[in-house]
């Protein structure tokens, strides 16, 4: 695991101590979202599958936190934080998850390829991995623009066998373009464990095939994950070509909420959970010197009163009227086919 930059013994100024509180509250939000959702699921309010993210916080909050506005970001199934990271309304985001009319896409379609385009973020396809030629083709038209702008695209290591990823990352690589793959690797593509999956240790070896490079942290641990966004981000962006980022995780519940995960060893779920990334970051926060009680406490509220807002709107919108099926099926008459930086369609649906 590499080093992360912590001064110690030394005065931070205040807005890296800002910084840090914003991480570690963006970390409780999406787990506190997540399980309220995974709750709601259970009562059968939540429209579609759920694919609980619970244990994977660090990776969303460690590279969406150096992201700039106009920046693409394509999220997998498990990635319910990259839309409140990118500043995606969470009472908006609940609704999409129960099929309401103020939901992203307007009670459309699943929370799995709903996105928000006005805020940069990509709607997911059911084909994991299919995603990452559209962040490419996102980052080529940076490039063709001359927009100063990134893409980043997430994926699996059970997505990694894909034709698809390899296509998107060769095409980066030929081109040198803006665009960041992360492989959230958390050792289950659905049940099949790693060592079924491929013959080397780590992902990011295959960087080097297509001419860029690959690097390797613990996506357990925020320090770690933001250490290397932070500086290959900003290394991507100023036009030295795409990186691959690989964090080794591990899910906590199962591939989905029907799945109980009966092929996992108990012992290995216990293993993981005492590595926690929320738990892992108070204790870095703690020994800098910050009351955690109290920064919990104070946390905690905040984040229990944004969730609860949250439902109370999506409960309290409304379904989608049955005509409604028919629209946003054509561009109206006379609308632009060009889009911003941003690719922002009318009702900022993906």
């Amino acid at each position: 695991m590499p080093e992360t930059n912590v001064a110690r013994g030394v005065a931070e100024p205040a807005p890296r101590v800002e910084y840090e509180l914003q991480l570690y509250y963006w970390m409780k939000l999406i787990r506190a979202f997540e399980e309220r959702v995974s709750r709601l699921h259970r009562q059968n309010k939540i429209l579609g599958g759920v694919y609980s993210g619970a244990g994977q916080e660090a990776i969303v909050t460690g590279i969406c936190a150096p992201l700039h506005d106009g920046d693409f970001v394509a999220p997998l199934h498990r990635d319910m934080g990259v839309f409140i990271m990118r500043g995606v309304d969470p009472g908006r985001l609940m609704a999409q998850l129960m099929g309401k009319g103020t939901g992203l896409s307007r009670g459309k379609d699943s929370f799995l390829h709903g996105g928000d385009l006005e805020h940069g973020v990509f709607g997911s396809t059911s084909m994991l991995g299919s995603s990452l030629p559209v962040a490419v083709g996102a980052a080529l038209k940076f490039k063709m623009k001359k927009n100063p702008n990134v893409a980043v695209a997430f994926f699996g290591e059970g997505a990694a066998s894909r034709g698809d990823v390899h296509e998107a990352m060769n095409f980066a690589g030929v081109h040198k373009l803006r665009v960041v793959f992360v492989c959230e690797n958390n050792r289950y593509a659905y049940s099949t464990p790693l060592e079924k999956q491929m013959a080397i240790e780590d992902v990011a070896d295959r960087a080097v095939a297509y001419g860029f490079k690959g690097y390797v942290c613990s996506g357990n641990d925020l320090l770690a994950v933001l250490e290397l966004s932070e500086r290959l981000i900003a290394k991507t962006r100023a036009g030295e070509g795409p990186v691959l980022i690989e964090c080794k995780t591990y899910r906590y519940r199962g591939h989905s909420e029907h799945d109980a995960a009966l092929y996992r060893d108990k012992e290995e779920l216990i293993e993981w959970q005492s590595r926690d990334p929320i738990p892992r970051f108070e204790f870095y926060l703690e020994k800098k010197g910050h009351e955690i009680k109290s920064i919990r406490e104070q946390i905690d509220e905040r984040v229990n009163k944004t969730v609860q807002a949250a439902v109370d709107f999506a409960e309290s919108s409304p379904l989608p009227e049955s005509q409604e099926a028919l629209e946003d099926i054509y561009a109206p008459p006379g609308a632009s086919t060009s889009t911003n930086t941003h690719g922002t369609s009318s009702n900022g649906s993906g």
